[in-house]
């Protein structure tokens, strides 16, 4: 069995390519049953099990139900770039992690210090999070706001080739 090292990975985080099988399955059902994989793979359910839990519990695989905003009334999404004073960064950032309405945040390095992605009900509670929340942060200096017009492309099915 071959394992790969990710450039900067620590001992023991090695993906073996049988895990990566195993994710490249997940990823396309997260409800597979492991039997089925085990049978696709040719290997015993108690491997796929032992593998599947080992992923988990290092943080390397999470299996989760992925819904679509749209479809559950939520009409506005946007990616929003944040500026930050130098010795606010994380504070920031963690702030943002803490908001129901925020699903995504990245430390960045370029014109934005944060990129975070946020979906709200309509433009009304946009500006809501806008005004009220996110610029009320100690250590934001300004914010710029990229709604979403049209998703064309989601993907949860990377890093396994």
């Amino acid at each position: 069995m071959t394992t790969t090292r990710r450039p900067g990975a620590r001992p023991g985080e090695d993906v073996s390519d049988l895990d990566k099988r195993i994710i490249e399955h997940l990823q396309q059902d997260g409800r597979r049953p492991f039997t089925q994989i085990a049978a696709e793979l040719g290997v015993s359910e108690a491997a796929v099990r032992a593998r599947t839990n080992r992923l988990v519990e290092r943080g390397i695989l999470q299996v989760v139900g992925v819904t679509d905003p749209l479809k559950l009334g939520f009409q506005q999404m946007a990616m929003i770039g944040i500026r930050c004073e130098a010795d606010h960064l994380m504070d920031v950032a963690a702030k943002c992690a803490e908001m129901p309405e925020v699903d995504y945040v990245v430390i960045t390095a370029g014109t934005y210090d944060i990129l975070i992605e946020t979906v709200c009900e309509d433009n009304e509670g946009l500006l809501r999070f806008l005004a009220e929340r996110l610029r009320t942060i100690e250590g934001v200096r300004e914010t710029e706001t990229f709604v979403y017009l049209r998703m064309v492309k989601q993907s949860y099915q990377w890093g396994t080739r």
